[in-house]
């Protein structure tokens, strides 16, 4: 009887996310945690997890959710006129930032902001602004991944005061992130990993709902208030680092989670959805597995070499080495092999429109990892057999 995890196939991302709210609430889970690749559908399963507690809940959401479309809330406003107040807009429009005001977040998000970066903010709820400084020097452009962090702690501020039961986000009952370390180097993406590894234990810490009575003055024939519901979280992210931290902080605290690898083969319509156990799902081990698969069909495309190359780097530093040629030093075509790697690996190519591969490259591509997978005997994972049907996927 074979003990391979079950892979479970869904034909959309509606029977995907009503699998993982099964998870939260009738599985018991208090954590879902997805791996996959860019390009997979991540954002995409995201709004499908919120719009399915909207149609549960009759047009009323249920999730606060962090993802590319959290970050969209966000506009500069380069004053291109005289380019020297650049400001970022806030999209008040937005039930995200319902109550944000009267909340008085600002020393929540300079708390986590001091964590990750070295410039200061300035929030004008009159004009639903943000501008930057460092120093003296003010209304100065942040960079791309700097707004991301910025936006980051926002959420996070949001988030404590969801936990604590603030009136204004009541209606949260789940919380979604996707990828939120876009840009971060690995010190932070550790940092932000584990900040949100506490938030979400804090969060699943909530007393359940029970009836307490209050004992205000005059206030004894009013109905008795509730006691906020724990929260729970879906987290999905392509980023190994990242993915892997969050894992070790719940499972070092044992709490109730499931790990998935979820792919979508040959990024086709349907989705699998695979349970890792305790362990968390090694990306580039994965990743040989899909480009093993790909040699072995004859479906190579470009940017399979720089696919190769990255699993070959991660090799080397794995054994301590400097350079990825450590790898396949030593074979026969060594001079050969790191050549075409050098040479076929920087490309920018495109995996949305890619370009298949010349025959010479092709037999080429499959010499250097045939000869990498005879010097490291990795066990791939079956991520490519036949998975079986779940429930969502076989319902009307």
């Amino acid at each position: 009887m074979s003990d391979k995890p079950t892979i479970h196939r869904f034909t959309d991302l509606r029977r995907l996310a009503v699998r993982l709210r099964d998870d939260l609430n009738g599985g018991g889970q208090d954590f879902v945690l997805l791996y996959a690749y860019n390009g997979t559908g991540k954002t995409r399963l995201s709004m499908a997890f919120k719009d399915e507690g909207k149609r549960k809940n009759k047009g009323q959401p249920d999730t606060l959710y962090f993802n590319a479309f959290t970050e969209d809330l966000f506009s500069w406003d380069n004053d291109l006129e005289k380019d020297s107040e650049r400001r970022l807009h806030i999209n008040t429009d937005s039930q995200f930032f319902k109550g944000l005001k009267e909340l008085a977040l600002d020393e929540r998000i300079g708390h986590y902001l001091a964590r990750y970066a070295d410039f200061l903010f300035d929030i004008d709820y009159d004009e639903w602004t943000v501008s930057f400084r460092k120093g003296e020097t003010h209304h100065i452009k942040v960079s791309r991944g700097e707004e991301n962090i910025f936006i980051w702690c926002v959420f996070m501020a949001i988030c404590e005061r969801v936990i604590d039961g603030a009136e204004a986000y009541q209606w949260v009952k789940h919380l979604y992130i996707d990828d939120p370390i876009t840009s971060l180097d690995d010190n932070n993406a550790i940092a932000v990993a584990s900040d949100l590894a506490k938030l979400l234990r804090k969060a699943k810490s909530r007393k359940r709902p029970e009836a307490v009575a209050s004992d205000a003055p005059g206030e004894a024939d009013n109905p008795p208030r509730m006691v906020p519901a724990p929260i729970k979280a879906v987290v999905s992210s392509h980023h190994a680092l990242f993915f892997n931290v969050v894992c070790n902080e719940l499972r070092s605290n044992k709490d109730k989670h499931r790990t998935y690898f979820l792919h979508r083969p040959e990024r086709g319509d349907t989705y699998t959805l695979r349970a890792t156990t305790d362990t968390p799902f090694f990306h580039h081990v994965s990743m040989l597995a899909e480009i093993k698969k790909a040699a072995e069909s004859g479906k190579l495309f470009t940017f399979h070499f720089n696919m190769l190359r990255s699993i070959l780097e991660k090799t080397a530093t794995f054994f301590g080495n400097d350079d990825f040629s450590a790898c396949i030093h030593g074979l026969d075509d060594e001079d050969l092999f790191a050549r075409a790697l050098n040479l076929l690996s920087h490309g920018k190519y495109d995996i949305y429109q890619p370009a298949e591969m010349v025959d010479d490259n092709k037999r080429l591509f499959r010499q250097i990892l045939d000869a990498f997978l005879d010097r490291y005997q990795f066990a791939l994972p079956d991520i490519f057999e036949r998975p079986a049907k779940s429930a969502q996927a076989t319902a009307a």
